[in-house]
Parts: structure tokens; C-alpha cells; sequence
């Protein structure tokens, strides 16, 4: 019975052997798909995600808009330099020093709570020298402005008075006031210091910016309240016009028209524009078009026999006129129109009225920010048989002078009505003097800086609101260029120097400008995030779904291994 219990070994041990082998194959296998699993998994977190963000995230430059905020926030300071000139026996005798000295006076402008400009009047009291004295030793003031304008200070903006006798015979009688066409002036002397101030804040009114240029210029920024009555119908400020003379001949069978405008241009405008130069670049062409009547019918005048436009009735006339030009559908700059209109026979002579029902004297009316009109009537032939079409040539002087009239209104150099006791010398030629082109560039320049500070604030407001568009680094720069040149021209404006303030506020403007319209901040050429999810996500979604459904089998086992107890032998 022994020997039967001390038999051969059970069949069975190799199975198990077989079997757990097996079950060790499987594990192995199992791992090895685990850490196949967690190897995808960390290659496409660790690799592949920040590879797609980095390659598919939109590029954006640093701006700097804490500069950007605060050049509308920059206060303006406008030095003019000033100097004024006593002759021999003009000096007043309450004068607080002896010759020379210097004296500051600053103006507060207000604008609103942003911004502020102070006008700052750098004044230098000192006497004639020789050469002043020969100057002055003329026997009339346009003769005395022509000498003393090679001595004097040729920089833009300065301003130089000459104070002269009370008897001296070079002012008229009862001319207390001379203003030269370069940038000096004439000054009787009479009253002590105080007198001589207030005439001097009178000059200053005449022949350098005023509160109303200034806020004009500011007028984005000015309530409306505090603007005048022509603040909005003067020009804004541009790098460029463009002029245009056109010749309307509505009945070519009656008249045939001849105009030498090129002459005329060459005569009469070309020198205006040459000292303009400064401010922008001018181009000038011209046209005739032929049947372009006016919009309005006018009206007939029984006691006159003849044709009336109403004021109530010109603002009528522009628009299908202007269908008509063509010229600013192609412009990239503001294009000013200058129209010479022959009525037609049937419509002569043909007279305009002002507000009151009188007869404008020039027969033209100009239109804030657009251009003129000049109705040109033709005289009727003295025998009714004459042959047609009449041969009618245009009196271009006469032409001349309203359209130069009304480019001075349209860039608001228009002279104001001055006290009898100023005299103001006529620009000749030239079409405006040097004083008058230094207020022009004075408003300019303003007008060019706060015209940066607000493209360049909706610039940063744009960006900042669409996160998605794509900042280059060439737009960023033109945007640092744009700060820089303004804080630039504020600096020289806040020194004196107008010439390079003006220059700098022109950068400012271009640099803006480039950066504002770079085809690259168009906003429809990106996608916004939702619709990024729709393109990416069937593209991720096939390899994602197998990944994490490993790590979410993976993370099962592994729960399942944590709650089978541990068999002990």
C-alpha cells in the first residue's frame, strides 16, 4: 500500500508550466502595449501639440501702445520767437531793463480735458543795428519791408517787429500797424510799454496762430461748442491735392469757348503753388466737357431780363456737376475743383444772388472742401443774325482772381477784417506772404499730430480686439516710426522750430498711414478660433480617439490590478 503512494509524478505540471508562460507572454505583451501606448501619447503632448501651436499660432510684434495712449494725452507747446527791434528814439521809457533782454509770455489754449496748448512767446527786446537803421531810412514801408527782409531771421515761425518813432513818416497817417508780406512788421512807437504790448498781442493775432486756428485744428478733439463758424470748412491737412480747372460748355452750338489755361495756370497759380510746396505736393490739370448743365433751373427776372441763382439753390449744383468730373474716383489725394461755367444762350446772362437777394459781386461761390464755381457770362451779339457758335475768349485775369480767392478759403487763409490803425501789405504774386504760410504750417502741424495720435489709437484698439491678426514686424516699425516722428514734432514744435516739426508730423502721417492700411491687418484673411476647430479637428480627432482610448484602457487595468488581493504561497 506504501509503494502504491510513491508513484509517478501528476501529468499535470507541464500545463502549468505552459500556462504560466503563456500568461507571462501575455503580460509581456500587455506592457509592451502600455508603454507603446504612454510612448504615443508623450511624443504627441510632448512633441506634437507644441510643434502645432508653434506652427500654427499667429505672429504679433510688440506695439507700443503705452506710447501710443499717451500721445493723445501730450501736451502742446507752440514757442514762437519774436523779436522786437527798437529804432532811434522808439525806446519807451518805462522798459523794466536796459537793452537787451528777454522776456516769456504763455497763452493757455483750452481744447478739452486731454489736451492742452500753451503758445509760448519767446520775446528779445533789443535795438536797430547799422544795417536796420539804413533799412529803416526809406521813405515808405513797403520799401522798408523789402530792405530789412534779407537781415532779418529766415526761419519759419519767427516773427520780427520794428518799433519806429511815433512821427516817423514811414507809416501812413493814422497807421499805427504795418505788416510786411515776409515776417516782419512795423510798429509806431506812443504810450509807453503797455501800449506797445497790447499792439504787439494784436500782431501776434494778425501773423501767427490764433486760438480759433489752433482749435480748428484740434477739431476731433474739440467740442463743437467751442469751434467757429469755419472751423470744419477749411482743408484737413494732407500730404497731397490735387487741382483741377474745369471749363463747362453746356451749348457748343452757340458758343465756342477759348481759354488759355495753360498760361494762366503758369501765370498765376504756379507761384502760389511753388511757396505752398512746403506745406504738400500739388498737382495741377484741366478739362472742358461740353453739354454739363447745371443741376438747378434758374429762375427768370422780369426787371432784369435775366437768369438768377438763388442762395438757397447753389448747394444744388455741385453734385451733378460733380458726376461729371471724374477726377477724384482715381485720387489718392483730396481734389480741389475749380469750374468756369459759360451758360447757355438760352440761360443768358445768368446771375448769382447771395443770402440777402443781391448780386455777388464776383459772380462765383465757393463750396467748403470741395471747390468754386464762377458763372462767366458772355455778351449777347449785337446783331441778332450773328453767325453761331459765338467766339468767346475768356478774360483769364479776371478768372484768375476768384479761383486764387477761393484756393485762400478753402486752406482758410482768408483775411479777416482788421482794425482801420493795421495795415497789411499785399502778397503780390506770390498769392500770400511768408507769415501767412508759417500759420498755415503752425495749424499743420498740429493738425498732423493729432491726426497720428487717432489712426494709430484705432490702430492698437483694432489689434487688441481681433487677436488673430497678424502683426509683421515691418507694420510694427512703421508704428515705432509714427511715435517716434510725432514725439519728434512735438519736441521742435515746443523749441521753435516749425520747418523740422512740420517735416516730422509729415513722417508721423506716413508712417501711420502705411502701417494702418498694410494689406496685412486685413482681418477677413484669417479664421476666427471656431472655425480653426472645425478645420484641425477631423484631422486630429482619427489619431487621438485610438490614443486615448489605450491610456483610458491602460488606466482600467491598472484600477482592476489594484483590487485583486495578492496571492501568498
Amino acid at each position: 500500500m506504501a509503494e502504491m503512494g510513491a508513484g509517478p509524478a501528476s501529468p499535470a505540471g507541464p500545463e502549468v508550466k505552459m500556462a504560466a508562460a503563456a500568461a507571462a507572454a501575455d503580460e509581456a505583451e500587455r506592457a509592451r502595449g502600455r508603454r507603446a501606448a504612454l510612448s504615443f501619447a508623450a511624443i504627441a503632448v510632448v512633441l506634437g501639440l507644441p510643434l502645432w501651436w508653434r506652427t500654427t499660432e499667429t505672429y504679433r510684434a510688440a506695439l507700443p501702445y503705452a506710447d501710443i495712449d499717451g500721445l493723445g494725452q501730450l501736451p502742446f507747446q507752440l514757442a514762437v520767437p519774436v523779436a522786437v527791434v527798437f529804432a532811434p528814439g522808439s525806446v519807451p521809457g518805462d522798459l523794466p531793463r536796459p537793452l537787451p533782454f528777454k522776456d516769456v509770455q504763455e497763452t493757455e489754449i483750452s481744447v478739452n480735458l486731454r489736451t492742452s496748448v500753451t503758445s509760448h512767446y519767446e520775446t528779445v527786446y533789443r535795438s536797430t543795428t547799422a544795417q536796420e537803421e539804413a533799412a529803416l531810412d526809406v521813405a515808405t514801408a513797403r520799401e522798408a519791408d523789402a530792405a530789412l527782409h534779407p537781415l532779418q531771421d529766415a526761419s519759419l515761425g519767427s516773427l520780427t517787429v520794428y518799433v519806429v518813432p511815433e512821427t516817423s513818416s514811414l507809416l501812413p497817417q493814422g497807421i499805427s500797424i504795418y505788416v510786411g508780406k515776409h515776417r516782419s512788421a512795423l510798429v509806431r512807437a506812443g504810450g509807453g510799454l503797455a501800449a506797445l504790448r497790447t499792439r504787439l498781442r494784436q500782431l501776434m493775432q494778425v501773423m501767427s496762430f490764433t486760438d480759433s486756428s489752433i482749435a480748428a485744428a484740434l477739431s476731433d478733439r474739440t467740442p463743437d461748442g467751442q469751434l467757429g463758424p469755419d472751423a470744419r470748412r477749411h482743408l484737413k491737412s494732407s500730404l497731397g491735392y490735387e487741382i483741377t480747372f474745369s471749363l463747362l460748355n453746356p451749348d457748343p452750338k452757340s458758343h465756342a469757348v477759348d481759354w488759355d489755361i495753360e498760361d494762366a495756370v503758369n501765370r498765376y497759380v504756379q507761384p502760389v503753388l511753388d511757396k505752398l510746396s512746403l506745406v504738400a505736393n500739388f498737382s495741377v490739370d484741366s478739362q472742358i466737357l461740353y453739354y454739363a448743365v447745371l443741376g438747378v433751373t434758374p429762375r427768370f427776372d422780369k426787371e432784369s431780363s435775366s437768369f438768377l441763382l438763388s442762395a438757397h439753390s447753389l448747394p444744388h449744383v455741385i453734385n451733378p456737376v460733380e458726376a461729371r468730373l471724374g477726377s477724384s474716383a482715381a485720387s489718392l489725394y483730396p481734389v480741389l475743383n475749380f469750374l468756369l461755367y459759360v451758360p447757355e444762350r438760352s440761360h443768358s446772362p445768368l446771375y448769382i444772388q447771395d443770402k440777402d437777394g443781391a448780386p455777388v459781386s464776383t459772380n462765383a461761390f465757393h463750396s467748403p472742401r470741395w471747390g468754386g464755381i464762377m458763372v462767366y457770362n458772355v455778351e449777347a451779339p449785337a446783331s441778332p443774325q450773328a453767325s453761331l457758335p459765338l467766339h468767346v475768349d475768356v478774360d483769364m485775369v479776371r478768372v484768375m482772381e476768384v479761383f486764387l480767392a477761393q484756393l485762400r478759403l478753402l486752406f482758410g487763409l482768408s483775411r479777416e477784417e482788421l482794425p482801420p490803425e493795421i495795415l497789411l501789405e499785399s502778397p503780390g504774386n506770390e498769392g500770400l506772404a511768408d507769415w501767412e504760410l508759417d500759420r498755415l504750417l503752425w495749424a499743420h502741424t498740429v493738425e498732423n499730430i493729432a491726426t497720428v495720435s487717432t489712426t494709430l489709437t484705432s490702430l492698437a484698439q483694432l489689434l487688441d480686439k481681433i487677436g488673430n491678426i497678424v502683426i509683421k514686424d515691418d507694420v510694427a516699425s512703421e508704428v515705432y516710426r509714427a511715435v517716434a516722428s510725432a514725439q519728434s514734432a512735438m519736441a521742435k514744435l515746443a523749441t521753435g522750430h516749425l520747418h523740422s516739426a512740420f517735416q516730422a508730423s509729415k513722417e508721423a502721417v506716413t508712417s501711420s498711414e502705411r502701417a494702418f492700411f498694410d494689406p496685412s491687418l486685413l482681418h477677413l484673411l484669417y479664421f476666427p478660433d471656431d472655425q480653426k476647430f472645425a478645420i484641425y479637428i477631423p484631422l486630429f480627432l482619427p489619431m487621438a480617439v485610438p490614443i486615448l482610448l489605450s491610456l483610458a484602457k491602460i488606466v482600467r487595468e491598472a484600477r482592476q490590478r489594484k483590487k485583486e488581493p495578492t496571492k501568498i504561497d
